[in-house]
């Protein structure tokens, strides 16, 4: 009886303040799900994609001389210490290459609460890598000297000042900043989290960065194939969109390595600012001599594995305030018996909900997609280890790999399911390979089963046993658990606002002056009274339902302030 007043006062309450607030459109809410299949067919107006920028274009082009820093980048490492990298000297890209001695300049930070006045000092390690191609005609290359600091103490949610490079040469950097992530807490969260995917070095990755930059993130979730790199020849030139229709004859999927050093300095008015956090991609894996592999991707970037209890840059996880992000790894070992399961499974046990309420997973090829390009591409990642992040009640899961925007209702094992996981596909960063406008339920647009065959693993192609594509590879209509979907270049920002919402947003690149306009918006709602491992199994059918329903109540009266709460706090 008590539960029920209170349950109306707050009803009360509610209704009252929401008749005060401006009247707009409401933002949808997950509770409303599952959503009828809705499709934005590509605008015919737009380019599908556009040419790479040149090396010589201003913001690949090198801008300090010697020793001096350049690609300065932030990486999270935990709320109270955070990484920080950037590369000194010269690469080199000929038949010979003499890799630098990266003991010949130091790798140290100053930093301090106060601008101008560097209180504290860390030094840290740096490496170099090579790039090595042993056939006719093919360049090697080998890199700078990349250097990583991690710098601890840290006071969260704090302010701070910082210098890298070798204050004996002297060969400082200008002073950046950064703020430190809150304390894992189910009432502090990062003010805003950037997500973004298969970004490239094109005209459109200049679109999605300065868009990005203007609705200002604490930090990016950068989900896989960041440079495009393996696009070339070894000796340059121009990309292209497909490598193999281009290069026919290439003896291996080569690269031209001074794309990652272009693109390092591009990003670097961001990520020198703003931490970013990294997982492979498939145009990471690069592979030269001797079978080695990811030597870019494992030299270039510091990610939290060892503090996060992983043996491997390709797999870990992070805290951000109430949010716990698992970062898992597509091109490595993902089976049961494999380490990176045995780390996910540990990693998910000693989870505490009540202080990170939140949890977000990603990894770059999607596991649900109805797009033709990469379809059930990674079905057997998915039935490796789909079972176990449900069972953990995974909130969200971002991935990239399909070039285009593909929200999910909440699913799993194809089957609609209210405490499956939102997956979101995010891969239309703005990439040379430009963007993916056939679907797979299209007539004629079905793959073969022969086709998308991954890069790593197996192939466990399936027909659907159930539903309306019972029998079938593919869908004759958009699938029940495609909630909407839309080929246009951009980038995402989710705001978790409290411990059962966040607002996401998705931004299309042709937005980007247009005043409060986005491609889609929807508040994901948890309902851990209903999903969490603990009460999953025995939750009452007729308890459920009334839950859900006056949850739902409560936020359809409430999202009008919120909404403009949140338009109020929010720019493009």
């Amino acid at each position: 009886m008590q539960s029920c007043k209170l349950w109306m006062i707050t009803l009360i309450i509610l209704l009252i303040v929401t008749k005060m607030a401006v009247a707009q459109s409401p933002i949808p809410t997950t509770l409303e799900g599952p959503f009828e299949p809705a499709t934005r067919l590509f605008d015919p107006s737009l380019r599908r994609g556009s040419n790479d920028l040149p090396m010589d274009h201003p913001r690949l082009k090198k801008n300090v001389t010697l020793n001096f820093p350049e690609q300065i980048a932030l990486a999270i490492s935990s709320p109270t210490s955070m990484w920080v990298s950037w590369v000194t000297g010269d690469a080199q890209i000929g038949k010979n290459v003499t890799p630098l001695d990266p003991s010949k300049v130091g790798s140290e930070v100053r930093y301090g609460k106060e601008s101008g006045k560097y209180e504290s000092v860390k030094k840290g390690v740096s490496v170099v890598y090579s790039q090595l191609y042993p056939f006719e005609g093919l360049l090697n290359y080998t890199s700078g000297i990349v250097h990583h600091v991690r710098i601890d103490g840290l006071k969260p949610g704090t302010k701070y000042y910082y210098k890298c490079g070798d204050s004996s040469i002297p060969a400082m950097s200008e002073e950046h900043a950064f703020e430190t992530l809150p304390m894992p807490s189910q009432s502090t969260y990062p003010h805003r989290i950037a997500v973004v995917g298969d970004l490239g070095l094109t005209s459109n990755t200049s679109t999605t960065i300065d868009h990005l930059i203007q609705n200002d993130p604490s930090m990016i979730l950068m989900v896989g194939d960041l440079t495009y790199a393996n696009q070339y020849r070894t000796t340059g030139g121009k990309g292209a969109s497909c490598f193999s229709c281009a290069f026919p004859d290439a003896p291996i999927r080569e690269t031209y390595q001074p794309r990652w050093d272009g693109w390092g300095r591009f990003m670097e008015p961001l990520t020198s600012r703003v931490p970013m956090v990294v997982i492979e991609g498939n145009h990471e894996i690069e592979p030269q001599v001797s079978g080695i592999t990811f030597k870019s991707y494992l030299t270039r970037f510091a990610v939290p594995s060892e503090e996060s209890g992983s043996k491997s840059n390709f797999y870990y996880s992070f805290d951000a305030g109430g949010v716990h992000f698992i970062m898992l790894g597509a091109y490595v070992d993902y089976n049961a018996t494999g380490a990176q399961y045995g780390w996910l499974k540990d990693d998910l046990h000693q989870l505490d909900r009540t202080v990170t309420p939140w949890l977000v997973a990603a990894w770059h090829p999607p596991w649900y997609n109805s797009y033709s390009s990469h379809y059930q591409e990674f079905e057997c990642m998915r039935q490796e280890m789909e079972a176990l992040l449900y069972q953990y009640g995974v909130d969200i899961v971002f991935s990239g790999h399909v070039h285009a925007y593909e929200r999910m209702n909440r699913v799993y094992n194809y089957t609609l399911d209210r405490c499956g996981p939102v997956y979101i596909t995010v891969g239309d960063g703005g990439n040379i390979e430009q963007v993916d406008v056939d679907f797979a339920d299209d007539p004629g647009k079905c793959p073969s089963a022969g086709d998308n065959t991954p890069e790593f693993g197996g192939v466990c192609h399936l027909n659907f046993s159930s539903g309306p594509a019972k029998g079938s590879f593919c869908w004759n209509k958009q699938p029940e658990w495609s909630a909407f979907r839309e080929s246009s270049f951009g980038h995402g920002i989710l705001e978790v606002v409290n411990s059962t919402y966040a607002l996401w947003t998705w931004h299309r690149n042709q937005d980007t002056y247009k005043e409060d306009s986005h491609g889609d918006q929807i508040y994901i709602v948890r309902q851990p009274e209903l999903c969490s491992p603990s009460v999953k199994p025995s939750v009452s059918p007729s308890v459920s339902s009334l839950s859900a329903a006056l949850h739902s109540l409560v936020l359809s009266l409430s999202l009008p302030l919120l909404g403009m709460f949140s338009l109020l706090s929010s720019s493009k």
